[in-house]
């Protein structure tokens, strides 16, 4: 793993995006990320780490407003594209839960000081939790400040795409090799391929008991269409281990990106560490 550029911002102007290699031989791809340096002299605060969702990307209204209240406050903040989302390298449908696992956690091992609070969106939140157990196989618990959880799609290939599919998509699926998948947030439906639903079954995490290592705050909407609140429920029911406190929205959707929302994001970041 190599970096293409040293640069780390540690003002208040948007940290310049930088590259780092993940993987080996043919699976090796680049990976962007903006970084942000700790303000000299602030506090020895956690750093906070964004894990955005399924085709989602860095520059998103929320990893956006992180990022500015992280420079506000003087913390490190790290932000990055999995591979096949936005300014990374890769193709989208080459990739897998497990590959954006690997980017993730080499992201953070290479990239972040310290302890670290993970904001995790959507499929976000899976990944959260998979680096959890990943971090606590390497004995490497301390990393984990805590989490903020926003919809947290766990296992989502398995109980919120294949469970929900007709006959007919699953036939293309295991036939094709993919389907496509219409959505409300992007003019062009998006391939769901046999890699990622075969991939998220080794990745499954509702089939036992769910370790994140630190306290966790659960922001979820109840008029989200996409993670319903009840799906959410059978996560914290999972996660008797540990801390949680979940704040259900009434009116939320899916994203959370309001202005409201947002507040609830960044105080519930604040109240962690």
């Amino acid at each position: 793993m190599t970096d293409s550029s040293s640069q780390i911002s540690n003002g208040n102007g948007i940290p310049p995006v930088q590259f780092m290699s993940v993987g080996m031989g043919d699976t090796a791809r680049q990976i962007a990320f903006r970084r942000r340096a700790a303000k000299p002299g602030a506090p020895g605060r956690p750093g906070i780490v964004w894990l955005g969702g399924f085709k989602s990307d860095m520059l998103s209204t929320k990893a956006e407003r992180l990022d500015q209240w992280a420079a506000s406050e003087g913390r490190a903040s790290l932000r990055f594209d999995y591979s096949g989302h936005g300014e990374s390298g890769g193709l989208f449908e080459d990739g897998t839960i497990g590959s954006w696992l690997e980017d993730s956690l080499a992201l953070i091992e290479a990239q972040t000081d310290g302890p670290q609070i993970l904001i995790g969106s959507s499929m976000g939140g899976w990944i959260s939790l998979l680096l959890a157990r990943a971090l606590a196989a390497r004995g490497r618990e301390d990393k984990l400040a805590g989490m903020v959880l926003i919809a947290p799609a766990v296992d989502f290939t398995e109980a919120l795409i294949w469970a929900r599919l007709p006959e007919s998509a699953r036939r293309d699926i295991e036939t094709k090799g993919f389907w496509l998948r219409p959505t409300q947030y992007a003019p062009e439906a998006y391939p769901v391929t046999r890699a990622l639903i075969e991939d998220g079954r080794q990745h499954l995490l509702l089939d036992g008991p769910v370790r994140s290592h630190c306290p966790v705050h659960i922001l979820q909407g109840m008029k989200d269409p996409d993670v319903p609140w009840e799906h959410t429920m059978t996560l914290v029911h999972h996660m008797a281990g540990d801390g949680v406190a979940v704040t259900l929205i009434k009116d939320g959707d899916h994203r959370l990106s309001r202005d409201e929302d947002i507040a609830r994001l960044l105080g519930a970041v604040a109240a962690i560490a």
